[in-house]
């Protein structure tokens, strides 16, 4: 027997973005406690709008599943007296479970006799479990900032006002807060807020549609594509795409309606970035554009109600917007009146981090750096890539950024382009910025690259000089997406580039503002992004042990350990992997930490000591000559080629022989094989 349970929990307007995870700790946390009672189910769906969150499980068991447990007491020596009256102990432990010492037996184990539980616990009516087990659930739900109201001494994302509970269309019976369960929920706050009762999910989202609320995501997002798509064809365009927007607006009504407005042809000579970002980010529009992909003067806003008159709703958006505009125009026009260059020196007066100085001091430790790179990888491009680590921050003193912070390096890009500077050096103003996020657009220039690299590294190695430093929960100042953003830079682009040189310069331009030992603070960060590199490749399905082999061995250029990582794993999918990797293995664990003399060919005793001394001559050139030239996988197939003489060496000579001459010469020899693959994997870390 089973019955459908359903939840909804009635609140004032939860902030879009909590949504998405509050539900999925919704059913995780009910799965949790469920499945702790031994109460199975079925299907589970979740519902959402900003005023409510709610969920329905199928086939909830009527009744707890019976539970057989079996446990370990004390020992049979300390749970009996020498007349075999049981003593303290064996009361205890009969107590403690709820059960007579008679039902008490023994069980031999390695240790001897000890007391032995074995019982069956009957389940109970699940009935009785749930108005225990919802309210646990609905305290447990987390958010990122949390609420208390009246003066009760519960905690949400936002009062509520309401919770339906129902099971089999049965109420469930509990107090939350003041609030008692009912089955009596709310429609839209406006056009229907009148209650009306539920008995289970599909008798909720009929009533709930009837009163003007669509609790179903998905069909929420449809309804507004389709409509988004309708008006924009009216308009003789496209929606301009934004999923992030339109999720997030999904979550904020309850029933949609699309409404467009009109953009004053005056404001289109603004930079379009601009425009959309206004819409966006203040008003929450929908763009449009032709199949040019040009900004038409339209926008798009979803209403939560059907409005009477649209028209008096569409006029409303349109005075706002028009005064958004206003002050981003005269930002624009002003501007414009100062030079983007000129903007230089007010940054040091700008504060970047208390401990690490001005917004002008980081600006000359970048610059440094990213000079150095061009300098390294791209000489051409010096003097353009010194300009543009010039003016990259400038634009946070203009007064649109002061207004739209969201739009720095759109900003520098669009002024510097203005002012007529170099248009690789405009566009690497913005794309400095880049990635903004994992998996996100990379700069599609050398220059922006350069800047980009710098200014993360300095960040980075900045924070980790004053003791900033990531922890498990915390990374306030965003290091783990630096790390990755310099490490897709660097991969994507295939620059030879060595991080630990890179980190060390860096460590030495903040030497007046390192609070540890720069020789510590190149080994964290080193370390910091070697970690990152580790989660990207396992992230894209190369198998740990190997990432963990290679990163572990040896890590400086990315773009080499990626090379490293694809040839072992080759060579791992080969089915005789498994002998040559236990072979080396041996190698490495009986050299430890090697020795460090020549190979005497004199001492050789055994005819297989010969033929694998004549193998290693035979590839020891050629793998150097791979490893140098970066063709991991042909050298990885070059060592493999000595297996059968290591295997041969192993099973015929003692390599721990008496005699110290013959050990350290056989020693040694394995010293020259182990240091073939040393700086390409550590076999020793492969499962």
């Amino acid at each position: 027997m089973s019955a459908e349970l359903f939840i909804e929990l009635g609140t004032e307007e939860i902030p879009a973005g909590f949504i998405p995870r509050a539900l999925q700790d919704m059913q995780r946390l009910l799965c949790q406690e469920l499945e702790a009672a031994r109460i199975s189910y079925g299907a589970v769906r979740t519902f959402a709008t900003p005023r409510r969150l709610a969920i329905t499980i199928a086939d909830v068991a009527r009744q707890q599943q019976r539970q057989k447990v079996e446990l370990t007491g004390p020992p049979a020596r300390i749970a009996f007296d020498a007349e075999g009256r049981p003593t303290k102990a064996a009361e205890g432990f009969a107590r403690t479970n709820g059960v007579s010492v008679d039902e008490l037996t023994t069980v031999e184990t390695e240790k001897g006799q000890y007391l032995f539980l074995s019982k069956v616990i009957e389940g109970g009516p699940s009935d009785q479990q749930l108005p225990e087990i919802i309210p646990r659930v609905i305290a447990k739900i987390p958010f990122k900032k949390s609420m208390r109201w009246k003066d009760l001494d519960i905690r949400f994302a936002r009062p509520m006002h309401w919770i339906v509970a129902t099971y089999g269309g049965e109420v469930v019976d509990f107090v939350y807060g003041d609030m008692h369960s009912g089955n009596r929920s709310r429609g839209h706050r406006f056009m229907a807020p009148q209650e009306f009762s539920v008995k289970g999910a599909e008798d909720y989202l009929a009533k709930a549609q009837e009163h003007h609320v669509i609790p179903q995501v998905e069909t929420r997002r449809k309804m507004i594509e389709e409509q988004l798509d309708a008006l924009a064809q009216q308009l003789g365009g496209r929606v301009n795409p934004d999923r992030e927007l339109l999720e997030e607006v999904s979550f904020l009504v309850e029933t949609p309606q699309a409404l467009a407005g009109t953009i004053e042809e005056k404001f289109l000579q603004l930079p379009p970035e601009l425009l959309i970002t206004s819409m966006r980010e203040h008003q929450r529009y929908f763009t449009l554009i032709d199949q040019q992909g040009k900004l038409l003067p339209h926008f798009i806003t979803i209403a939560n109600t059907r409005a009477r008159d649209p028209q008096v709703v569409v006029a409303g958006n349109e005075r706002v917007l028009k005064a958004r505009l206003a002050d981003a125009m005269f930002f624009w026009q002003e501007d414009q009146k100062t030079k983007l260059e000129t903007r230089l020196e007010p940054l040091k007066k700008v504060v970047y981090q208390a401990k690490l100085g001005t917004s002008y001091e980081k600006i000359e430790r970048f610059t440094a750096l990213a000079v150095g790179l061009a300098e390294q990888l791209s000489l051409s491009d010096r003097e353009l890539t010194k300009r543009a680590a010039l003016l990259a921050k400038c634009d946070l003193e203009t007064g649109m950024v002061y207004e739209f912070p969201e739009l720095q390096g759109v900003m520098g890009r669009e002024y510097a382009l203005l002012e007529g500077e170099d248009p690789r050096v405009a566009k690497a103003v913005f794309e400095h910025y880049l990635p903004t996020q994992a998996g996100g657009e990379l700069p599609s220039d050398n220059i922006g690259a350069f800047v980009s690299l710098a200014d993360k590294i300095d960040s980075i190695c900045g924070c980790f000089s004053v003791g900033l430093i990531p922890t498990g929960t915390a990374d306030p100042y965003a290091l783990r997406r630096a790390a990755i953003g310099i490490l897709a830079i660097i991969l994507e682009r295939g620059y030879a580039l060595s991080i630990p040189a890179l980190v060390a310069k860096s460590v030495a331009l903040l030497e007046v503002k390192r609070q540890r030992p720069a020789d510590e603070i190149i080994a964290d960060v080193v370390d910091f992004i070697r970690l990152r590199l580790v989660n990207m490749l396992t992230a894209q399905d190369y198998p740990a042990d190997i990432v963990d082999a290679v990163l572990s061995a040896a890590f400086s250029e990315p773009v080499d350990a990626v090379e490293r990582v694809k040839a072992l794993a080759a060579l791992k999918s080969r089915e005789d992997f498994e002998p040559l990797s236990v072979a080396f293995k041996r190698v490495v664990n009986i050299i430890k930490g090697g020795v460090s003399q020549p190979v005497a060919v004199d001492l050789f005793t055994a005819d297989q000591e010969v033929e694998l001394f004549s193998a290693l001559s035979q590839v020891e050139d050629r793998v150097a000559t791979l490893v140098d030239a970066g063709d991991y996988a042909a050298a990885l197939e070059t060592i493999a080629t000595l297996r059968s003489p290591v295997d041969q060496f192993f099973d015929h000579v003692m390599v721990m022989a008496e005699d110290e001459a013959l050990r350290n010469n056989r020693l040694a020899l394995l010293t020259q094989i182990a240091a073939l693959f040393k700086n390409i994997a550590d076999f020793n870390r492969i499962a």
